[in-house]
């Protein structure tokens, strides 16, 4: 895997954390935005892992 990929790997699973530490102390909209943040960085890492085994299998 690229050190390109794994840099964006390790930024998202940051984002994921931040996300989970507000919305554990977040209320209203900050709480939504943090679930939000969660989803981003669930989908990106997916995302990552998916492009380098797309691109080893062909």
């Amino acid at each position: 895997m690229p050190i390109s990929s794994v840099f964006f790997l390790v930024l998202s699973g940051i984002f994921a954390l931040v996300g989970l530490f507000g919305v554990a102390r977040a209320e209203g909209y900050l709480y939504v935005y943090c679930l939000l943040l969660i989803a981003f960085a669930l989908f990106l890492g997916f995302g990552i892992i998916k492009r380098h085994y797309d691109r080893v299998s062909h």
